[in-house]
C-alpha cells in the first residue's frame, strides 16, 4: 500500500512503515493505510502473528506535524487519524513491534499498542507533545502509566524526554533488546514462537492479558474464566495434551 509493506514468513506476517522521505512520520494516509494492511491481515486464518517495523534504522518519527498545525478540533475529532488508531484496537493477532532508532510521539503510541516490544540497542522512545503545545492523544499517557507507572509515565510526559533502550526495558515498555542489524529476525523468532501454539489460545491469553488494563480484578478473572471455558470446548486442547503425553509436537487446526 505504498507506505506499508508486507513480507510472509509461513504463519508471521511482517508489516514494514516504508516513509523514509519523512521518517516514517504517521501521516493521515500511512495511518489509513496501516489500520487497511493489519485489519487484512488480522481476517487471515494463516496469519497468526505479526511483526510491526520501520526496519533495522527507524520505527517512526511520531505524527506528520505539519498536517497538525492548521487542523481545528473538530476536523481532527472526524478525521480518518482517529479512526485508525482505533481500528488498531480492534485487532485481535498477536502484534509484536521491532522498534530501531526513534519511536517518538505518534510513533512511540503505535509501539506501546503492541502486545510485545523488541528493541534494538538502538531504539529511543518518548513523548515530546508538551514541547509542541499538545499532549499525547493515542494512549501515551495511559498506556505509559500502564507499563511504567504513574510517576515514571508523568517523568517522561510530562518533561517530554527520550528513554534508550535500556531505561525503556528496565521501566517494563521492552520485551528484549537486540543488535540493531538482528532487529527484524529476533521479532519474527518471536513471533513464530507464538504463532506455533493454539492459535485461538493465544487469541484468548492475549485478550486476557489485555483486560487486566481495563477491568476490575473480579471482572477480569470472570473474563479469563470464560475463555478457558470456550477453549476446553474445543479441539485444540485435546490436541496439545495428546501431543505433550505422545513427546511430539502438536498439530493445532485453531478448532
Amino acid at each position: 500500500m505504498g507506505e506499508v509493506t508486507v513480507t510472509r514468513h509461513d504463519a508471521v506476517a511482517v508489516v514494514t512503515l516504508d516513509a523514509p522521505a519523512t521518517r516514517n512520520a504517521l501521516s493521515t494516509g500511512l495511518l489509513v493505510a496501516l489500520a487497511g494492511t493489519l485489519e487484512e491481515l488480522d481476517a487471515d486464518a494463516g496469519v497468526r502473528a505479526i511483526v510491526l517495523t520501520g526496519g533495522p534504522k527507524l520505527f517512526a518519527s511520531g505524527a506528520d506535524v505539519r498536517q497538525l498545525r492548521e487542523i481545528s478540533p473538530v476536523e481532527y475529532a472526524a478525521s480518518e487519524r482517529g479512526r485508525s488508531w482505533r481500528r488498531f484496537g480492534a485487532v485481535e493477532t498477536v502484534l509484536v513491534a521491532a522498534v530501531a532508532g526513534y519511536a517518538l510521539g505518534g510513533g512511540c503510541e503505535l509501539a506501546l499498542a503492541a502486545d510485545l516490544v523488541v528493541a534494538a540497542d538502538t531504539a529511543v522512545f518518548g513523548q515530546p507533545e508538551v514541547k509542541l503545545g499538545l499532549v499525547p492523544g493515542a494512549g501515551g499517557t495511559q498506556r505509559w502509566a500502564r507499563a511504567a507507572g504513574r510517576y515514571a509515565a508523568a517523568g517522561v510526559v510530562l518533561t517530554g524526554r527520550n528513554v534508550d533502550a535500556f531505561e525503556a526495558r528496565d521501566l517494563g515498555l521492552v520485551h528484549r533488546i537486540v543488535p540493531a542489524e538482528r532487529l527484524v529476525p529476533a521479532a519474527t523468532a518471536l513471533a513464530a514462537e507464538i504463532a506455533a501454539h493454539g492459535p485461538l489460545a493465544v487469541r484468548a491469553a492475549r485478550g486476557a492479558v489485555r483486560r487486566a488494563e481495563e477491568l476490575p480484578l473480579a471482572a477480569a478473572l470472570e473474563y479469563e474464566r470464560q475463555q478457558l471455558l470456550l477453549l476446553l470446548s474445543g479441539e485444540d486442547h485435546v490436541e496439545g495434551i495428546t501431543a505433550l503425553l505422545d513427546k511430539r509436537a502438536p498439530r493445532f487446526t485453531g478448532r
